[in-house]
């Protein structure tokens, strides 16, 4: 096969694929969670095995533990969350409203001083219509997530269908990939292989490691937060956290809304403000230099800006289960596009080696004649 049906054959199956998710989409979500479930915890499956566990007992010990931990969380921590987010919603415009009054207050002389009475209307409807912008651009995004897994986020998909499918997907693991080596030719095996383990290296790295990071910064916040005893520090500090999984977004924005609430809550009274920045502070410290050097690693290969648009780009097309495959299929392009790029490089189309041995060897024919 040539290079170039090679090419076509591929770019034809990723289209196939991509049809047929889009096509599936609406049903694909518990399959795709139980997918993603037993990737996650195969590695355990894998140690307790070795303890002298069997596949069987392990896979089962795992699932069951997970669900019980599912729904104490649902029971505990959903409840208490839906009554900060119900009860922040509705306190979310005073505060808007509270942050405009200040800005006129402390900055309004010198902002007329500067550019006049306009200037200062100007500044009011520019900052009403950005935050009303901002709040309508989420409210569509998370809409279209919702509406992408809405049919089956149910009770049902959630704890019957998912840890069913990762149950079973758990127990075969080993034997699927095993399966799926020897379906490669046998001259590209060594090359495939080399390929998936880096696709391998660089999901679990990024997907376990990441996981963690988001659950301890978002522990972190959310009890630095209460401490200070700033308004929804539990719910601002819980989302920052589970955000950061979008390299810089979680903690920005939970410091934008964490500092707004404070100035709204705490004015004129800086040492509270100063104390919620000193929380995401230490959080980046932490995450900067301890969690994400010894939880992620630098081996991922996922640029910031590109797992950015994936995730948007994803969940925006494929709703909730775009979000589960953003990460494990932008991985994968990231792996082959280096792995194209390194061939392209080696090969004599980039040094230009066949068309300078091809000039020598038509000057050397010439010379005989």
């Amino acid at each position: 096969m040539t290079l170039q049906r090679k090419i076509g054959f591929w770019l034809s199956a990723f289209a196939i694929f991509a049809a047929v998710v889009w096509i599936l989409r609406d049903v694909l979500m518990p399959f795709a969670a139980g997918m993603v479930l037993a990737y996650l915890l195969d590695p355990l499956a894998d140690r307790l095995e070795k303890w002298g566990l069997g596949r069987m007992g392990a896979s089962l010990l795992i699932l069951i533990a997970f669900v019980l931990l599912f729904v104490m969380l649902l029971v505990v921590a959903v409840p208490l969350l839906g009554t900060q987010v119900m009860a922040f919603i509705e306190k979310a415009p005073g505060y808007v409203t509270r942050l405009q009054i200040l800005l006129v207050e402390q900055g309004g002389p010198l902002l007329q001083k500067v550019g006049g009475e306009k200037a200062l209307d100007d500044l009011q409807t520019s900052l009403g219509d950005f935050v009303g912008k901002a709040m309508s651009w989420l409210g569509t995004f998370l809409t279209s997530i919702w509406s992408g897994g809405q049919a089956l986020l149910g009770i049902l998909s959630l704890l019957v269908v998912t840890p069913v499918v990762a149950f079973y997907i758990l127990l075969d693991w080993d034997r699927m990939v095993a399966r799926v080596d020897s379906w490669v030719p046998v001259d590209q095996r060594e090359t495939v292989r080399q390929i998936m383990g880096d696709i391998d290296t660089a999901i679990s790295s990024f997907l376990r490691g990441q996981t963690l990071v988001c659950l301890i910064l978002g522990g972190m916040y959310a009890v630095g937060l209460m401490l200070v005893g700033l308004n929804f520090g539990l719910l601002i500090g819980i989302s920052a956290g589970l955000l950061s999984f979008i390299p810089y977004v979680g903690s920005m924005l939970g410091l934008v809304v964490s500092v707004g609430v404070a100035i709204a809550q705490f004015w004129p009274d800086w040492t509270m403000v100063g104390l919620v920045l000193l929380v995401f502070g230490i959080g980046q410290f932490i995450e900067g230099y301890i969690l994400s050097p010894k939880l992620v690693g630098e081996s991922v290969g996922l640029h910031p800006v590109w797992l950015m648009f994936a995730l948007i780009a994803a969940g925006s097309l494929f709703g909730f289960l775009g979000l589960l495959i953003a990460v494990p299929v932008s991985a994968a392009i990231g792996v082959l596009v280096r792995f194209a790029i390194k061939q392209y490089l080696a090969s004599p189309l980039y040094s230009g080696r066949s068309g300078l041995a091809t000039e020598s060897g038509d000057a050397s024919a010439a010379s005989d004649g």
